[in-house]
C-alpha cells in the first residue's frame, strides 16, 4: 500500500505565489489519494484561490497561517533572523516538528537554504547541504550537485556530495549502483586543481561506483548517473545550459518564421519539434533537492507555472516514500567503515 505523505507548501513563495502553488497542490491531491497538503501563508489570498477553484479545506488539505513573506531579493541572513513567522520558516518548522514529511518552496533560494539548515540541522557525517537537480541527457537523466549552495568546497565535501547523489539516484531510480563522475577539465587523473584531485582519490576509495573524471560535454551525454562538482562550477554549468537552450529555441523560431516556405516546413516538422520540446522541457525536471538536511526540502524554480510546481511536489513525495534521508545515513556509515 502506498504510504501517506504530508507536504508543507510555502504557498507565498516564487514569482506568482498562491496563483500557482494552490492549483498545483490541488492537482497533486487529485492525482495522489495518499497525499496530504498544508498550504502555508497568508490565509486570505490562499482562501481566495481556493474559492476560485471551488475547493475547501478538509481532511487532506489545510491552511497554516503565516503573517510574513520572504521576498525574492531579501537578504537570506535578515530573512532568517527577522521573519520567524514567514511562510517559508513555518513550512520548514512543520517538517522539524514531524507534522510534514517534506517542504516545497519556490521562494528565495538563499533564504530557504539558510533557514532550512538552521532549523533542521545536518545529517550525521554531512558537513554542508548541496543543491541537487535532475537534468535530461541523451540516455535519460542525470543528477548533478552541487548547483550553487557551496562556492568553495573541500575534497571531503565533494565526497559527501557523491555519496548523497548516489543514494538519491539509487532510491528514486531503483538503480542499485549508480555511476558517479567528478566534473573536471579533463578525464586524466593529473587534470584539475588540488581539491578535485584529492576528491577523486577519496571517491575512488569510497566503495562508490566511481567512474572517474568527466568533462562538461559528458553531462548531457549521460556518461554517469551522478555528476559531482562544487557549487560555483555547478551553477555556472547550469546557467550556461539554460542560456543555450533559450538560444536554440529562439533561433529555431526565427528560422522557421523567415518566409512562407520555412513556415510551411515548420508545420511539417511540428510533431518532431513538439516531441523534442517535451524531452528537454525544464518544467518536467523542476524541483531541486537540498540534500544533507535532517528533512526533505525541495526548491522549485521561482518562475514555475502550475505544471512545473506540481513536479516539485511530486519529487518531495517520492523522496519521502523512498526514505532518502535514512538511506543517506546508512550509506555514510558504510563508507566510513569501508574507509576505516
Amino acid at each position: 500500500m502506498t504510504e501517506s505523505v504530508t507536504v508543507a507548501v510555502d504557498a507565498m513563495g516564487g514569482d506568482h505565489g498562491p496563483q500557482v502553488t494552490v492549483p498545483a497542490a490541488l492537482h497533486s491531491l487529485a492525482h495522489d489519494p495518499q497525499l496530504n497538503v498544508v498550504l502555508v501563508g497568508l490565509r486570505e489570498p490562499i482562501e481566495h484561490e481556493l474559492r476560485i477553484h471551488r475547493q475547501q479545506v478538509g481532511e487532506r488539505l489545510r491552511i497554516c497561517h503565516a503573517s510574513e513573506v520572504v521576498g525574492m531579493d531579501e537578504s537570506p541572513a535578515l530573512a532568517m533572523r527577522n521573519k520567524k513567522d514567514s511562510s517559508m520558516r513555518i513550512a520548514i518548522d512543520l517538517v522539524k516538528q514531524g507534522e510534514a514529511g517534506a517542504c516545497v518552496s519556490a521562494g528565495n533560494t538563499g533564504a530557504l537554504m539558510a533557514t532550512a539548515r538552521f532549523v533542521l540541522k545536518m545529517l550525521p557525517g554531512i558537513e554542508r547541504p548541496a543543491i541537487a537537480s535532475e537534468l535530461p541527457t541523451m540516455r535519460g537523466s542525470t543528477v548533478m550537485l552541487d548547483l550553487g549552495a557551496n562556492v568553495d568546497c573541500t575534497p571531503e565535501h565533494l565526497l559527501q556530495f557523491g555519496i548523497m547523489g548516489s543514494v538519491l539516484v539509487s532510491a528514486l531510480e531503483r538503480c542499485e549502483v549508480p555511476s558517479v563522475g567528478l566534473l573536471n577539465i579533463g578525464e586524466e587523473e593529473i587534470k584539475g586543481n588540488e581539491t578535485v584531485k584529492l576528491a577523486a582519490e577519496l571517491l575512488r576509495a569510497s566503495g562508490l561506483n566511481f567512474y572517474g573524471n568527466i568533462e562538461g560535454d559528458d553531462i548531457y551525454r549521460g556518461t554517469t548517473d551522478v555528476v559531482v562538482c562544487d557549487g560555483f562550477v555547478g551553477n555556472v554549468a547550469l546557467k550556461t545550459s539554460e542560456g543555450l537552450a533559450k538560444m536554440v529555441s529562439t533561433m529555431l523560431r526565427e528560422e522557421f518564421s523567415r518566409n512562407a516556405l520555412t513556415r510551411l516546413a515548420g508545420v511539417v516538422a511540428l510533431p518532431v519539434l513538439n516531441a523534442f520540446k517535451h524531452r528537454v522541457d525544464p518544467r518536467r525536471y523542476n524541483g531541486a533537492t537540498l540534500l544533507g538536511l535532517r528533512g526533505v526540502v525541495i526548491k522549485s524554480h521561482g518562475g514555475a507555472d502550475r505544471f512545473s510546481f506540481e513536479q516539485a511536489i511530486g519529487r518531495a513525495v517520492r523522496e519521502v516514500r523512498s526514505q532518502v534521508l535514512q538511506r543517506i545515513g546508512e550509506k555514510m556509515e558504510t563508507v566510513h567503515k569501508h574507509a576505516a
